[in-house]
Parts: C-alpha cells; structure tokens; sequence
C-alpha cells in the first residue's frame, strides 16, 4: 500500500530535522552558514529531475524565496528575499533543495570572508585561517561536507579562491552562461554566479541544469551546442611563468601540477603575460567604479539600515549608510566615485577599460596556440585571520591570478592539487569562452593522481555520515 502524501511529507520533514541538527552540530565551529533550514522548502517526493534531493547552499547575495537576504551587511539585516533567482529557480525545477544561506564578505567585497556582520567563516582544515572570499561560506560548507554543492560568486576570484583554500573544485563559468537575476550587484560586467562542490560531475549536473538564456536578464546568452567548445583532448597547455611570488605549499602544488599534466603526454610550455602588471589596477578601478553606482540604492529610503529619526534627506542617508555599511564597503564605493568624477573618468576609469580590452586581446591570441592555461589560484595557502599575515592590502594584490578571467569574460576551474604543510592548494585552468566542459573534463586527470581531500575532523560526507546511523536526511 502506498503511503498518503501527508505521511510522505511528514517523512520528508522528519528527515530535514535530523539533517539540519547535524549541520548545526558540525557549523558551530566553522559559521559557514548565516541562515539554515533544510525543511523550509523539501522537495516534493513526487518531483522528478537529474538532482532530485540534492540539498544545496547558497551565497547569502542570491535570493531564494523565503529565506533572508543580507548580503552578510547590516544594511540589509532582516530582509527576506520573495522570490527566487533564476540559477536558484533552475536547480529546484531539476530536484534540489536550497537548505540555507552562506556566510560572505559583506555585499562580496573581500577576500577572507572575515567582512562580514555575520562574523567570520573559519577554515575546514584550521579553524585560525579564513575559508577565503567572497565565497568563503559556501566553500567552507562544502569542505566540511555540509552540504554536497553550493552556490557562490565570482567579481573577482570568489569562487576559485575559497575553493583553493578548503580543498574543492570551483567553477567560475563564462559571463553570461548562468543568468545573474536574483544575485544583488557588486559589480555587474565581472561578476557571475558559480559553483563549489567535490564531485565534477555534480557541478557538470547543476551547470548544464541552470545555464541559459533568462529574458530577466539582459545579460545572458543562450549557449547552441555549436558554440560550445567539446571536451576535446588537451593537447597543449601553457602554465604561467615569471617570477610568481608564491610561498613554499603553493609553489610545490603548482609544480606537482606541471608534473602530472606532462605525465599525461601533454605539451606544456611556461608563458607570460604582458598585461599581467596591470591586471589589479585596472580591475579594481573598474569594480568600484560599477559598486559605487549599484550601492547607491542602499540609502535607507527605500532599502536597507534606516535610522529611528533623521532631520532631513541628507542626514537620513548619511546615518543609513554609516550605520549599515563595513569599512571595506565603504572604502570601495568611496574609490568608486573618486575614479568616476568629472574629469577623472578618462584617467581612471576609461583607462581601465582599455587594459581590460587590451587584456582579452592577449588571452584570446594565447588561445590560438593552447587549449587552456594553467595558472595559480593564489600565491599563498590559506592564511590566519587578521591583517597580521596579509592586510586588506595585500590581499588585494594577492588576487593577481583570479582577476583575468573575469575581466576577459573567460570561464575558470579551481582544481584541488593536493595537501602541502597540512593546507590544501588549488591551481586553477582558465579556456577560452564557454570551455567549461574542457576545464571539468581536464580536472579529471587530476582526479586520478591527486584526488579532493576532506579535512580530517570532516573525514567522511554528512549525507554518508546520516546514512550510517540508518537515516536519510542527508538528502531531506
């Protein structure tokens, strides 16, 4: 006999409960999450589709019904999002379920998701280092098995750099290929929704469930099979060379990965870039720029923080945005509307572009010679919290290596490259426009030799964990 769809239902939110006591059990330590309820939207026992159960997480600057949408700022505290984004929408008509929303670097302005009014996301691997960021919350949940994929993204490397730091995969896709509907903007020509998980194949899954053209988003592009680039076999690959700057764990992971690559019979050659020294100027010139017109909005008259009582407009704003904003934040729309005042668009601003274009011109020359480059993720591991090790500066000259793909619109992997010093370091494979079947098809060959790892206090998956206590809340 059938059992009725109440006590389906009744199964299916029975299963979450234990799931989210679970989660909170191995959060507590690590933050990872900024909101968490599994059985707020479970799926439906009778749904069908490729990700049918998967639960999975997203970046609290993407909205999903009825959970809050805070942008990890305490602009935004409270507000709760009423509908879903169309990469969230997507994956729910493919059968996932959205269990919770990420912790982040406030409005994605960071690189350690330490800039957060939600408190700081702790690493997997060492509770004293950052997951790194903007993404750091979803990177962090799926380390720790939390949560088998999750959402976050990618301005400027937020994917690919806490992917490399807690040890997963990390796919920033082409500009376009995944509608930005529903994600609140930082900088809308570099950022994109992206996706962290241990299993290629799931993220081969939730891309090919959530891409496409959306009519909410101007942005986007249909992808026709012609156009997108067959995991032909890699045959020549450049790495990036020059002197790096890279500290001992990533430099020995970056060289295992030249081994192993050139193990496979694949031609490798060392390149350099020639606008590589220009990539981090022209590239915060430009994210400021566009955040400091996005964040206009976040006023305190329609959006965000509002004080209890203002004198006039101007005051209302003024406490508003005090009051709301981070430092980090503050600091980047401040820059912004320095760079896009009257008469210093051309030195600033419009100069930027011009490197930006003059940099997609050498990438896609680069293409003509190589099926992708390999280059790091970021010069060092994963680093200790504070400004002691590596100040806000620094850490933005650190981004050297993830901010090209974003200014030349390209699609990016982050790819596990083993454990060095008790630290995971990440590479990261960079291809031409819509190569991400040919970034996750080479990503294999790692797979083989050096595997994903899972932290050691988060040895085994929550899902397998559940399922050997006898449940089945791993996949509520």
């Amino acid at each position: 006999m059938n059992a009725s769809p109440e006590s389906s239902w009744q199964s299916v939110l029975a299963a979450a409960d234990r799931y989210a006591a679970a989660i909170g059990e191995r959060d507590a330590d690590l933050n990872a999450f900024l909101e968490l309820d599994p059985g707020r939207r479970p799926a439906d026992p009778a749904g069908s589709g490729p990700l049918r159960g998967m639960p999975f997480a997203v970046k609290d600057n993407i909205a999903v019904r009825g959970f809050r949408l805070t942008c990890g700022s305490r602009m935004l505290a409270g507000h709760v999002s009423p509908y879903d984004a169309t990469v969230v929408a997507r994956l729910v008509a493919a059968g996932a379920v959205p269990v919770g929303k990420t912790n982040l670097d406030e409005f994605g302005m960071g690189s350690s998701t330490d800039n957060s009014a939600g408190g700081p996301t702790n690493n997997p691997w060492d509770m004293e280092r950052v997951a790194g960021g903007s993404s750091g919350g979803s990177a962090a949940a799926v380390a720790a098995g939390l949560v088998p994929l999750a959402i976050g993204t990618d301005t400027g490397g937020s994917v690919r750099q806490p992917a490399a730091f807690c040890g997963v995969y990390g796919l920033k896709p082409t500009y376009g290929s995944l509608s930005r509907y529903g994600l609140v903007a930082y900088a809308s020509s570099l950022e994109v929704a992206g996706l962290l998980s241990y299993d290629l194949d799931l993220i081969r899954a939730a891309y090919g469930a959530a891409c496409g053209e959306d009519t909410m988003d101007q942005t986007s592009v249909g992808i026709p099979d012609g156009d997108r680039l067959p995991p032909a076999a890699v045959r020549r690959v450049a790495f990036l060379g020059g002197e790096l700057g890279l500290d001992a764990p990533t430099a020995a992971g970056y060289a295992e990965a030249r081994r192993l690559v050139e193990s496979q019979g694949i031609s490798v050659d060392e390149v350099e870039l020639a606008t590589s020294d220009y990539v981090v100027p022209a590239y915060y010139t430009i994210a400021t720029a566009e955040a400091s017109a996005n964040l206009a909005r976040f006023n305190g008259v329609r959006y965000g923080e509002r004080p209890v009582f203002a004198e006039n407009p101007e005051e209302l704003v003024r406490s508003a945005r005090g009051a709301g904003f981070g430092s980090e934040v503050k600091l980047r729309i401040l820059l912004g509307t320095y760079v896009l005042r009257s008469g210093f668009q051309e030195q600033y601003y419009q100069r930027a572009q011009r490197i930006r274009t003059a940099i997609r011109r050498e990438l896609a020359k680069l293409y003509e010679t190589y099926d992708l480059l390999v280059l790091p993720a970021y010069p060092i591991v994963a680093f200790r919290h504070g400004e002691g090790e590596l100040d806000a500066f620094q850490q933005k000259l650190a981004d050297r290596f993830t901010l090209m793909a974003n200014l030349a619109a390209l699609p990016a992997l982050s790819i596990p490259a083993g454990v060095h010093d008790g630290l995971p370091v990440g590479v990261q494979a960079m291809g031409p426009m819509f190569s991400e079947e040919r970034l996750l098809s080479f990503a294999e060959l790692f797979a083989k030799d050096l595997p994903p790892q899972r932290p050691p206090r988060y040895a085994s998956a929550l899902a397998d964990e559940l399922a050997s206590r006898g449940e089945e809340g791993g996949r509520a």
